[in-house]
């Protein structure tokens, strides 16, 4: 067998190992995020806060007490998170908020947020609908929006000629 075909086939058998070894993985964390979410589910509770300030900073900067620090893994600390400083209250609280709605949330107002224990999972507004803000638009799609704009502009001009 030459020596080509042999390395190949080694990669080959390594990398059936690493798929099904994510696979497990993957199926394993799939589960627990589902208990998880259950739980949170079953202590969830509406709550009216005026939300204060809103930033995405380290676990360590984030002034969460230091129970909720020492709990978390060691490669979350290192990640920045979604945290949100707010009223509740006459208690000014710093918590966790929800990465998909992270942009939803309105600075310096009133909100109905469903909260489990110090983590927001949904937010409403008090008076009315929250504003949507556009989404920022990454760098490769703002040149092709700037060329096809270019491209109609001439069109145009062409046809007015």
């Amino acid at each position: 067998m030459p020596t080509l075909l042999t390395v190949l086939l080694i990669i080959l058998a390594v990398l059936v190992v690493l798929l099904i070894a994510l696979f497990i993985f993957g199926r394993r964390a799939q589960k627990k995020q589902a208990v998880q979410q259950e739980q949170m589910e079953a202590a969830k509770q509406t709550v009216s806060m005026l939300i204060i300030d809103k930033k995405k900073m380290k676990l360590k900067e984030s002034g969460l007490p230091q129970m909720v620090i020492d709990q978390t893994p060691k490669l979350m600390r290192r990640t920045k998170l979604p945290i949100v400083k707010a009223k509740v209250g006459p208690r000014i609280m710093s918590l966790v908020c929800d990465a998909k709605i992270y942009d939803t949330v309105p600075v310096k107002k009133e909100v109905k947020a469903v909260v489990s224990g110090i983590y927001i999972m949904e937010v409403k507004g008090v008076r009315g609908p929250l504003e949507q803000t556009a989404k920022k638009q990454g760098f490769f799609k703002r040149i092709k929006n700037k060329v096809t704009k270019n491209e109609t502009s001439k069109t145009d001009k062409k046809q007015k000629k």
